[in-house]
């Protein structure tokens, strides 16, 4: 078992390059396998994520290599449309899958996917849409059976929630499907937009991504292409925090500053100072941030629940009350004890969180229980008094690239030991 080791209270300096986003690879890399021929995808994370989604391709008969930041899959031998529940338990998008397979192959037999535990996220969403498609879908001790024996067709689908897993699964299944689906209330995230300009490279026919309603016209088949992956607006937000945290100024490049912008105006509210240009971000901190008095997370374009803990790190040093509202998830505060454990003052009461800043936090013993949880420690720890450890790092590892390298770079007194 791994541990990370900080010794806080150091100001983070210096310039950060945003790797490619996780949200966006995973659904990109299911994508591949509705393609003829090779696809290359440039910028790709090297995450433990990114290596259960390989590993999902290879077994199910793809050729799939990945050489330092670059991906190249060949689907073109597919010969199995069933993933073993091992794979389909070593993280939650395994589920975007389905639609991908069912896509290409007209059957699959999947398992319900695993990832973080931030309580009940139920794929009903998915399935009704497949179903309303043409699918067959019989669900058997965990296992879902599912066929389209007379080929999906297009239809109108409205999302009662803008899910990101559900409306990705819908473009998979309907870009080689008979006619034209159109979703309605789709999910506006940046990732979506992401996977639409990659299925238009490859011959997909998509209009209204980052809109409300998404159409697809279906294609008879889609060819491989050279596609590069969007920058990670999760882990910028991360790195950006912990600049602000610890007193810190950074820059941070390779950036799409428009994908940032509903946070960076928190990140204002809390007195730093942000410098924005097309391609990178400045941030200059205060000596003593500011509360922002109430975050609601909410679909994008509003506040991520991606980035709810992280921000909470911050907030706990900050004058001031800050009230959370977390809407999208019921178990996302799980973080929570383990900043109490470094002398945060935080108040739990069903879906909100209420957070009074302190003077000092304290280096503490602490689990990171999932990815984004995980990163909110390794903030608050940077500046803390004294030593925190963080053990249960293989959830921060499923979403950032070797996060201590990183923050080391700008630095912080972080390693990572055995």
């Amino acid at each position: 078992m791994q541990k990370l080791v900080i010794r806080g209270g150091t100001a983070l300096e210096g310039e950060i390059s945003l790797p490619g986003a996780k949200n966006s690879a995973l659904p990109l890399l299911a994508a591949s396998v509705l393609c003829k021929g090779e696809t290359f995808f440039e910028n790709c994370p090297r995450l433990t994520d990114v290596f259960s989604a390989c590993r999902i391709l290879t077994n199910i008969g793809c050729r799939c290599n990945m050489k330092g930041h670059t991906v190249s899959v060949c689907a073109d031998s597919i010969n199995l449309s069933e993933i073993p529940e091992t794979l389909m338990q070593e993280m939650r998008s395994s589920i975007v899958f389905l639609g991908a397979l069912l896509g290409r192959t007209g059957s699959c037999q999947v398992y319900y996917p695993g990832g973080c535990e931030l309580g009940p996220r139920p794929i009903d969403l998915h399935l009704d849409a497949l179903k309303r498609m043409g699918a067959k879908i019989r669900r058997h001790e965990g296992r879902l059976d599912c066929s389209a024996p007379e080929g999906l067709c297009g239809c109108c689908i409205h999302l009662k929630f803008p899910s990101v897993g559900a409306t990705e699964n819908i473009m998979l299944a309907a870009v080689l499907a008979k006619g034209e689906t159109v979703i309605c209330n789709a999910a506006r995230e940046p990732e979506i937009c992401d996977l639409a300009d990659f299925l238009r490279k490859c011959g997909a026919h998509i209009k209204g991504d980052g809109e409300s309603t998404l159409r697809i016209k279906g294609t008879k088949e889609l060819h491989g292409c050279i596609h590069r992956i969007m920058p990670d607006r999760i882990a910028g937000v991360t790195y950006l925090s912990a600049a602000a945290i610890t007193g810190g100024t950074i820059k941070l490049s390779g950036v799409k500053n428009a994908h940032m912008e509903n946070v960076l105006p928190v990140l204002e509210q809390a007195g730093c100072r942000i410098d924005r240009s097309e391609d990178f971000i400045y941030l200059r901190s205060p000596k003593r941030l500011r509360s922002v008095s109430r975050l609601r997370t909410m679909p994008h374009p509003g506040f991520p629940t991606d980035v709810q803990a992280i921000i909470m790190s911050i907030m706990t040093l900050a004058d001031g009350i800050t009230v959370f509202e977390e809407n999208i998830f019921e178990s996302r505060y799980r973080h929570v004890d383990g900043l109490i454990q470094m002398g945060a003052e935080i108040c739990v009461s069903g879906r909100t969180a209420v957070v009074s800043g302190v003077k000092k936090l304290y280096g503490a013993h602490a689990a990171a229980t999932d990815l984004r949880g995980g990163a909110a420690l390794v903030i608050a720890g940077l500046a803390a008094e004294g030593i925190t450890e963080i053990r249960q790092i293989h959830h921060i590892d499923r979403g950032y690239e070797e996060i201590e390298k990183v923050l080391k770079g700008a630095g912080a007194d972080i390693r990572r030991i055995s």
